[in-house]
């Protein structure tokens, strides 16, 4: 396995030592390097990344700031020289604190600790179904069961999850083929409902994880046998 990262450094001769530790481990995939947290935040729009290694004193834009920016961050191993800032980076729940110059041994160890928080993040019980959806450009895993219903809005649809909502480029029709017939029902021209989540319904509305959504007439009867062979 392994964590796809990027670095970000204004320094050209730290990029390149921590460049070097990166492509020879085993367990990381350089992605870019960035010189400035502007660069690396817009790359981090266009690609999925597992780990950000990350210098904090960097010009206009420090590391700290950069992390405050963005909505969803993945680990982060910050890089210094200066100690006084440790207490302050766990502040921000990063995975692991470098001092410069970096150590091999030190460099491995941090990534130890990367590669078994990914996997514990990333852990899901053998009989979790998932699949891998496009949105915001980027290659986002649904796992089945978290979605409560999908939602159609013009040439998008929304998933609508317990970990909020995610909105893909697709047609109803296109998305239904992809989940399993057993768990998933159309009951609506724009709505696809969780039978697991459904808490009850009458016949103009379906009550799916507290909220009510439409139900079409002709899909009443659909949706009680397929409820009672859940």
């Amino acid at each position: 396995m392994k964590l796809r990262c990027i670095i970000v450094d204004d320094s050209f001769l730290q990029r390149t030592a921590v460049s070097r530790l990166v492509n020879n481990h085993p367990n990381l995939a350089m992605v870019a390097e960035y010189s400035n947290a502007i660069e690396a935040k817009n790359g981090l729009k266009n690609n999925e990344i597992d780990l950000i290694f990350l210098d904090v004193e960097m010009p206009i834009i420090s590391g700290f700031d950069l992390l405050e920016s963005l909505d969803n961050p993945p680990q982060v191993i910050l890089i210094t020289g200066n100690p006084d800032y440790a207490l302050k980076a766990f502040d921000y729940n990063v995975t692991d604190y470098l001092y410069k110059p970096i150590s091999l041994a030190r460099f491995d160890a941090s990534v130890k600790r990367a590669v078994a928080k990914y996997e514990q993040i990333n852990k899901l019980d053998e009989d979790e179904e998932y699949i891998f959806v496009k949105s915001n450009l980027r290659q986002r895993k649904v796992v089945l069961n978290d979605i409560n219903w999908v939602e159609a809005l013009g040439d998008y649809i929304k998933l609508v999850t317990t970990e909020g909502n995610v909105v893909i480029l697709s047609t109803m029709k296109s998305f239904e083929q992809k989940l399993p017939k057993e768990k998933f029902l159309r009951i609506h021209k724009s709505y696809i409902v969780n039978l697991e989540k459904v808490e009850k319904f009458n016949s103009k509305k379906v009550e799916v994880a507290g909220t009510m959504v439409p139900l079409s007439r002709h899909k009443k009867t659909e949706l009680a046998e397929a409820l009672y062979n859940v």
